[in-house]
């Protein structure tokens, strides 16, 4: 017999069954079942009929993380600042207390010297100055977030008879505890300003400026 030729011998190398064995298909599919594999199809979604008519952007999840808002190093609790912004308070000298999470700081005029309540105001609309109330007599611990924040209210649906009235909704009131936190933060600010002589004229006369007033000049 004649030997194999080296043409034959790659035909059987590369044949079918031979390259069956070699990848090791044979245990796939021994593994399965005596059947390969199928991949599950995914499921088709169907096309909506329509589509919008302006190209809208998917909204992307923003990971950044808010930083806490820094204080100025010239604002210190007990620090007396001007009020820059605000139709019934621009130009009002008010006392810091504290920095709130927020950022927004807690100020008060006292309420019975210039009338300005328990607020939060924004550090960027005020001008710090140089005269300082001693407030380490004041607890401001309960003042947070948490405290200024709206009720919700609940809409009652009106009748058609009720439609047409034109009665004026009742005023909002201050809830009691809010006006007894004022006379307690004003009783212990009012005996600090009134042992430093003229400090509540001071607080109480509002900030303005004449023709001819350089504010970039002034020494707060």
């Amino acid at each position: 017999m004649a030997p194999p030729s080296k043409m034959a011998l790659g035909i059987k190398r590369a044949s079918r069954s031979n390259s069956y064995h070699r990848r090791g298909l044979w245990a796939i599919k021994a593994k399965n079942g005596g059947a390969f594999p199928k991949a599950e199809k995914p499921v088709a979604v169907a096309e909506p009929k329509f589509y919008p008519a302006d190209d809208v952007k998917p909204r992307i999840v923003s990971t950044r993380k808010p930083k806490p808002t820094k204080l100025r190093s010239t604002i210190t609790p007990g620090t007396v600042l001007i009020v820059l912004a605000g139709r019934r308070y621009m130009g009002k000298r008010v006392v810091f207390l504290k920095q709130l999470k927020s950022g927004l700081l807690l100020v008060t005029g006292p309420f019975k010297v210039n009338g300005v309540p328990i607020r939060r105001v924004n550090q960027s609309y005020v001008i710090a100055t140089s005269t300082k109330v001693d407030v380490s007599k004041v607890n401001v611990e309960k003042f947070d977030d948490k405290y200024f924040a709206r009720e919700k209210k609940t809409r009652v649906k009106k009748t058609e008879g009720e439609l047409f009235e034109t009665d004026k909704e009742a005023t909002k009131n201050l809830p009691d505890f809010k006006k007894d936190d004022q006379k307690a933060i004003d009783a212990e600010l009012i005996k600090a300003i009134e042992a430093v002589p003229d400090l509540k004229n001071y607080l109480s006369a509002r900030f303005s400026l004449r023709d001819g007033d350089k504010p970039h000049d002034m020494s707060f």
